[in-house]
């Protein structure tokens, strides 16, 4: 039986079609983030999404049948901004310094452009990590320890002292990420409405010199330190 192919002059209307749909979805998917950072995944109802959207009920489950669908698609676009940067915490091939401040860096830029999405998944992880769970385990685990080998790489060198590098890695994600699942305490304690960008860059540097000084690499170290 032969395949029907689209003609040349469908070919572009087809195209089109798949562009505007994932628009739509990536539209969709963003307006849901901030609907299961305030109101959890049990509060939360696709009506409620649609209605933030701009969409009929009906027509977002076109595209997302069912709430945990959104939610599974809301996490995956979390998780594939975190793993990025796990990406480049892995290069061997770099000074120590340089990559754990650029690490630290792109994590707390990460919090502070997309809180919503950083709320969703620490609300996810804090409720067990029930609906996303084995998600987490298949795709963090393998570049934790792609991670782990390299600072086990740099350590053998001299590069950096001898420090349990798993744990380090926790400690960074909870400095980081705490500046938007915690923005608000934050905030409170130092007596305005949000943080500032100032905030931010204040923290980055705390943080880092704190990452610098547990492994013993000056900051000197590095060409780009202040």
């Amino acid at each position: 039986m032969s395949t029907i192919k689209p003609t040349t002059e469908a070919a572009p209307k087809i195209k089109r079609r798949v562009l505007n749909r994932d628009k739509l979805e990536a539209d969709i998917a963003a307006v849901a983030v901030r609907v299961f950072a305030e109101c959890g995944y049990e509060g939360t109802s696709i009506a409620a999404v649609a209605e933030k959207a701009g969409l009929s009920k009906q027509n977002l489950m076109y595209y997302f049948p069912t709430k945990q669908a959104l939610y599974q698609r809301v996490l995956d676009e979390v998780l594939d901004e975190w793993l990025e940067r796990m990406e480049h915490l892995a290069a061997e091939d770099q000074e120590p310094a340089k990559v754990l401040r650029t690490y630290i860096q792109a994590k707390l830029k990460f919090s502070r452009e997309q809180p919503w999405a950083s709320r969703v998944y620490a609300m996810e992880v804090i409720s067990g990590a029930q609906l996303y769970g084995t998600q987490i385990q298949r795709r963090v685990i393998p570049l934790l320890r792609k991670d782990i080998e390299v600072f086990e790489k740099w350590i053998a060198a001299g590069k950096v002292a001898p420090i349990n590098a798993t744990h380090l890695l926790f400690a960074i994600w909870a400095m980081t990420q705490s500046y938007a699942d915690f923005s608000a305490q934050m905030a409170l304690v130092l007596n305005r409405k949000q943080l500032t960008k100032k905030d931010f860059d204040d923290g980055e540097q705390a943080i880092v010199n704190m990452v610098l000084a547990a492994i013993s690499v000056p900051q000197c170290a590095d060409a780009g330190a202040p």
